[in-house]
Order: structure tokens, then sequence, then C-alpha cells
């Protein structure tokens, strides 16, 4: 079935794709919206896969191997840059995401692209950092009040900053989920638990648990899933990456879910790494993992749209439902993210804008 395609790729990481001209154009495109091209070029490469492919599909992914190399250059870049931009002041930095992974030299930043760097202060700070990367030449896009209002009152970051130059974008974040969330976690707690990043002075990045957990609650609570197939084998990536390095890792992780409230994201995601790759905790811990979800129902309903809604934004991938899933995720993020008086107001404004747009604005 081409829907399943690119996940069977990673489910069965031994066995080399066996499929026709057609499906390799289905797959191809499917890597390509899920932004996975790149890492599926690195897969085919470390099976040496990659010489043997027909000519077309291998063009693509030497071609995604290349951007990414360039991008991955590119990050280290800004990173450099953001260091002297607030080379000056005593705040501690963390970088969150695929800048993590990347400078971590995490598995989960093989193949990666992106576009943007997330960072995260203390929120008593981050009034000072936004001022001294202004001065460095980022600015702030966003023209409408209500946006602005929008981020700086009841969101976990300031609206994206671009700079002026070289049009890359940082998103500076004091925490990782909104304080108005029904999932809102201390960013002081991520802050003192953050480690530095060996060989990257000035750096820090969320401590192996809280890694984990930030990937997990974003890809369920943000509600966009055109690459939650992605961010579902970055979780996949790091469970297997710091489960092998630190011997207790399942438990800490499990206590610090519940030192932080986010068990719900965490049985989400366990569930669908479950069943797409096979992927499990120790048995050990399976009673504690299953008692983390929530109703029976909850997870009946959870498990149908996420099911729909984490294969790629691709033709190949959509059934009858697949509009109705994603559009009740989104919703849902919307609801996690704010209370009711706030987001009835919010949704119903967004709605009017992208019927009326203004062209003066640009809208969240």
């Amino acid at each position: 079935m081409n829907a399943d395609l690119l996940v069977s790729v990673w489910a069965n990481p031994g066995q080399r794709p066996n499929i026709n001209a057609r499906q390799w154009e289905a797959l191809i495109g499917q890597a390509r919206q899920a932004r996975l091209l790149a890492r599926l070029a690195n897969h085919c490469v470390d099976k040496s896969w990659l010489d043997g492919l027909p000519d077309v599909p291998r063009r693509h992914l030497e071609g995604a191997l290349r951007l990414a190399d360039r991008q991955q250059h590119e990050v280290r870049w800004e990173i450099d840059r953001i260091t002297q931009a607030t080379r000056d002041m005593d705040v501690p930095i963390v970088l969150l995401k695929g800048a993590a992974y990347l400078i971590a030299e995490l598995p989960a930043a093989k193949g990666r692209v992106f576009s943007d760097i997330d960072i995260m202060v203390p929120r008593s700070q981050i009034d000072a950092v936004e001022i001294s990367l202004l001065g460095a030449g980022w600015i702030s896009d966003e023209r409408d009040p209500y946006n602005q209002r929008y981020y700086r009152q009841w969101m976990h970051e300031v609206p994206p900053l671009r700079h002026i130059q070289r049009h890359t974008y940082i998103d500076l974040h004091h925490t990782i989920t909104p304080p108005t969330s029904r999932f809102h976690v201390d960013g002081d707690k991520l802050m003192s638990r953050a480690i530095e990043v060996r060989g990257s002075p000035g750096f820090l990045v969320l401590a192996p648990m809280d890694m984990v957990l930030h990937s997990a609650v974003h890809l369920f609570q943000e509600g966009e899933f055109g690459h939650g197939l992605r961010d579902l084998l970055d979780l996949n990536d790091l469970l297997q990456h710091f489960s092998s390095t630190m011997p207790d890792f399942w438990r800490e992780m499990l206590n610090r879910t519940t030192e932080l409230k986010l068990q719900i994201p965490l049985f989400h995601a366990l569930f669908h790494l479950q069943r797409l790759l096979g992927t499990t905790a120790p048995k050990a811990l399976t009673d504690q993992v299953h008692a983390l979800g929530p109703s029976i129902a909850s997870r009946t309903m959870m498990a149908w749209v996420l099911g729909l809604a984490l294969r790629p934004m691709h033709p190949s991938c959509d059934t009858y439902w697949t509009k109705l899933a994603r559009w009740l995720l989104y919703v849902r993020a919307h609801a996690l993210r704010m209370p009711l008086h706030l987001v009835v107001p919010h949704l119903a404004r967004k709605a009017w804008m992208r019927r009326f747009p203004d062209e003066k604005t640009k809208t969240q």
C-alpha cells in the first residue's frame, strides 16, 4: 500500500525497498513532503543501497544530501552568530530540537533540514536577548498588534525573528509549551537540568529525558502534522540512543514525565512508535507506560486520528477521512494550548483573516 511506503523503510530498516518506478515516485514525494528526503538518502547510504537505485530516485536523494549538508553548515554559522550577538550577556542559551541534535551530534541530526533555529532562555532575560538579536540584524516581520500580543502574552516564545541579510529565522523561547497550555512546563525546571555542549561553549541542550519529552509534546500539541512522521522518527532515534548510553534512562524519563505532567503526550508518542516502528519500553515498565494514557475512549479516538495524520501530506497517503482527522487535531491543539475563552475568539479571528486577509499584516 503506497500510504505506508515511507514509514516501512524504517519499520524494516534492514530490508531494501523492492518497489517499482511508480512506487519510487510516491516514496520520493512522501519523503519530500515529510522533510525526510535527506534522511531517506542517509539511510540508503548507511545500508550501501544508493548506488544500486534507479537513476531518477538516486538523483533526488543525492541532491537532498547536498542540500542537507549545506544547511547544516549554515546552521552552525548562525549559531556562531548568535554567540557573537549575546557574547556580552550572562545568560544561558539552550538550543532546542534540530539545532540541539546537530550541535550535540545526536543520530537525529543525520539528514536533518532546517527552517529555523530554536533557542530557549530564562523568561526574565528574554527581552534582553531579543534586543541583542535585534541589534545583530534579526527583526520581527510580525506587524499585527493582535499577533504580537498573542505571542508575548499567551505563547512560550516571541514572534519569529528573521535576519535582514541572510533571511534565516530564530524562534526565541522561554519554555517549551505556552503558559496557558494544559501541559504547561516551567522553563526554570528545564534550565536547571540543561547540560553544556562539548566543543560549543556558551550553549546548552536539554537533559536527555527533557529532550524526548519536548519532542513528544511538540508533536502532539502543535497541531501541524506535515512533518509529524519526521518528529516521530526523531523520538525513535532519541529513545534508542539515550537508552543505549544510559542504563536507567527509561525509568528516569518516566519519573520526569510525572514531574512535568507530560504523561499524555508521551503515551501517544510511545503508542505510535510501537505501532509504526515496533519500539517498546522495557518489559518491566510496560504497566507504568500503559498507566500514562487517558481514558479508553480518548485513546481510541486519538489512535484513529493520529494514525491518519502522521502519514505524509501527499496524495498517495490521503483517505476520505484524512482532512477531517487533521482538522480535529488542529482544533484539539489550540484547545490544549489555550483555555476556551481565549481559543474561541482566536480561532474565529484566524478564520476571518483567512477569508478576508489584510495585505498589510501577516496573521498568526
